[in-house]
């Protein structure tokens, strides 16, 4: 089994998300700022399944010793450099996340939410029961429960599945739908910050952190049979809660628009 053998197992999943329904129907303001207060979530666990690996493969303690592969260590400090310290739109020094929060109150989009689920990770220090008793949709809630079971219980590689096949691989081909559609939907509306993000996120995913993310695994599951069989696993899994996610977010517009 091997790269190629994953990318053929998960080829359905993977259009199902590019073709999803949800980019359509965006097509108001208040549609954009429910969908980014709805995609927050995926774009703030993107970090911590990002920094779970940062600890699994390289040593993030002290005192310090070399982890067996320097070639995985140098893929995952790279990857972390830009996502946790980019450069933003006006040239300040920015991890992904709060770019995007700063592009949600450019829209008018509501931050109190998930903040106010970050103070309660805080505050219960117990990840699982913040999931559990937070207000979110259960579609994000199941989302974000894989994200830190995964995090919590996975050997490295299934971690690395995870982040790669269901987040770096994906990303560029799902973004350039979603840009496609909002600027059809909203042309009169500055998303400057929001499109900077996305555009962002394609360069550096299209062209650095794919390719590494994938070079990444290889050198995890190297000929291990049973590695490659939980990376599948993993993966399929990965994105079968991603387009949880997406109905999830159709689902709060659908109601939203209904009511009005």
């Amino acid at each position: 089994m091997n790269i190629a053998h994953i990318n053929n197992s998960i080829e359905s999943q993977k259009n199902t998300l590019l073709q999803h329904s949800l980019y359509g129907k965006v097509k108001t303001i208040e549609d954009l700022q429910a969908f980014l207060e709805g995609h927050v979530y995926a774009v703030w666990d993107f970090m911590s399944l990002l920094k779970a690996l940062q600890s699994k493969l390289t040593c993030t303690t002290t005192p310090w010793f070399p982890t067996t592969n320097p070639q995985t260590r140098y893929l995952i400090n790279e990857i972390v450099l830009a996502e946790e310290t980019d450069i933003s739109l006006d040239g300040r020094r920015q991890s992904h996340y709060e770019m995007y929060i700063e592009a949600m109150q450019d829209c008018g989009a509501r931050t109190a939410d998930i903040e106010e689920f970050l103070k309660a990770i805080n505050s219960l220090k117990n990840i699982f029961v913040a999931i559990k008793t937070s207000h979110l949709h259960p579609g994000i809630k199941a989302f974000l429960d894989f994200t830190f079971t995964v995090i919590e219980h996975g050997k490295p590689h299934e971690i690395a599945a995870a982040f790669t096949f269901g987040r770096e691989d994906l990303i560029p081909s799902m973004f350039t739908s979603i840009i496609k559609k909002f600027q059809e939907n909203l042309p009169e509306i500055d998303l400057s910050k929001l499109i900077y993000y996305f555009e962002r996120h394609i360069e550096l995913d299209a062209d650095e952190h794919g390719p590494m993310a994938m070079e990444m695994i290889t050198e995890l599951c190297e000929n291990d049979a049973l590695k490659w069989k939980e990376v599948e696993e993993v993966s399929l899994l990965a994105l079968e809660k991603r387009i949880g996610l997406w109905n999830a977010i159709e689902e709060q517009i659908t109601e939203r628009v209904s009511l009005v």
